[in-house]
């Protein structure tokens, strides 16, 4: 993997982590009071929302994988066998992680029900 692919994952990383942390309080609110100001509301980011768009990028990297994929085995030019390696390698650590997150959040749950009331 190059450092070119590197960075470009980080980036991704990094701007999911930029969006969980707009979800604070702070950041909400200042949101609200801009959107009070001008008279429109801006819609909250919530869990819900962010994790939505976790698995929607999941899906989208699955997807291209996919296509990559048949367009090698279609003898389509300009696709090469790296690249689709590169991206199936993708779509496999996104669903790893996808599948990670979903395991602390049962985790996490199974906790919070076995807590004595």
């Amino acid at each position: 993997m190059s450092s070119l692919q590197i960075d470009a994952v980080l980036s991704q990383i990094r701007a999911m982590q930029s969006q969980v942390r707009g979800v604070s309080a702070p950041a909400n609110e200042v949101a609200q009071v801009a959107g009070a100001a001008s008279g429109v509301q801006a819609p909250a980011a919530s869990f819900a929302n962010v994790m939505k768009q976790g698995l929607d990028q999941v899906n989208q990297t699955q997807q291209r994988a996919a296509n990559l994929a048949t367009q090698f085995e279609r003898g389509v030019p300009g696709v090469e066998l790296p690249d689709v390696m590169l991206e199936m390698q993708k779509a496999s650590v996104s669903f790893r992680a996808v599948t990670e997150v979903r395991n602390k959040l049962v985790d996490a749950y199974q906790t919070i029900m076995n807590m004595p009331i």
